[in-house]
Parts: structure tokens; sequence; C-alpha cells
């Protein structure tokens, strides 16, 4: 159980962007799914589950809520204040990539989270958000040709070898 609340942790702070907001998600999430034990179907992934679970907590609640409060979404480099920030921040090149992404618009942010960092599926991103496969499909091709117009990233050297990385 432990692997799945870390992946609903870290979809929880990629949605809300806030450690508080991620952490009363999975929260949420947990109390949802006891509540509705009975609708999981024995045999198939429970990590794909409990993600839609936490994806439609976000959307319904949470969101919704901050959005009619006028809170909106806190800025990328606030939202880069988690754990592992200091780790991403040793290595340049990670950080560029986190940033580059992270400045995608919300629904292709957590569409390439879910596929090219949880390996979900196009057909398991469609089911945990809910929307056509072929709107996955377009996220991450319009999310790829943006991320393609950025200038190439640069290997840093190893401040301790001189080597690149």
């Amino acid at each position: 159980m432990g692997q799945h609340l870390a992946r609903l942790w870290r979809y929880g702070l990629l949605l809300s962007r806030q450690r508080h907001v991620a952490e009363d998600l999975v929260q949420a999430t947990c109390v949802r799914a006891l509540e509705r034990a009975g609708q999981y179907e024995p045999g198939t992934r429970m990590d794909r589950w409990l993600l839609s679970i936490l994806h439609s907590i976000w959307l319904n609640e949470v969101r919704a809520r901050r959005v009619r409060l006028g809170q909106g979404l806190v800025n990328a480099d606030e939202a880069l204040s988690f754990d592992g920030e200091h780790a991403a921040q040793t290595h340049v090149f990670a950080a560029q990539v986190i940033r580059r992404v992270d400045a995608l618009p919300e629904t292709q942010r957590e569409t390439v989270y879910l596929a090219y960092v949880e390996g979900l599926s196009y057909r398991e991103v469609a089911d945990v958000l809910q929307v056509p496969i072929g709107t996955v499909m377009s996220r991450l091709a319009t999310a790829r040709l943006k991320l393609a117009e950025y200038p190439p990233l640069h290997a840093v050297p190893n401040p301790t070898t001189g080597e690149r990385r």
C-alpha cells in the first residue's frame, strides 16, 4: 500500500502544487476508496482505481472550491518546492525538464505525468482522466510539440569531475 500512497501523493502534488493540499487529497482518496470498496473490481489495477478517485476528488471538490474562492493555481516556481526539488536542483538537467513540463497547461501536464512518469497506457490515462483516448493522444502530441519549441537541453559538467552528465 505504501507504493500506492507515494504515487497518489505525487499525483496530488502535481495537480494541486501544494504539499498540504496533496496530503488532503490522498487522505480523501483513501476514505473514498474504503467507502466504495465494493466498487473495486478484483483483478484490476488498484493503483489506477485510486488515481481515478483522486482525480475525481480534485476536479469535483478541491479545484472547484479553490477557483470559486479566487485562489486559482500557484506560481510554477513555488510549485517546485517539494522534497524532490533539492535533488533536482543538484541535477540542473532534470530541473530544466521539470520546469518545462510544469509550464504546460494543467490538462497537458497531468496527461504527460500519467503517461510518462507513472507509465500508464493511453487507455488507462483516458480512464483516470475520464476523457476519450483521442483526447489523451491529442494532449500528448500537443505537449510534445510545445516541449520541442524549447532550445535543446545541454548537459552540465559535474562540478567534482568536470564530466558532462
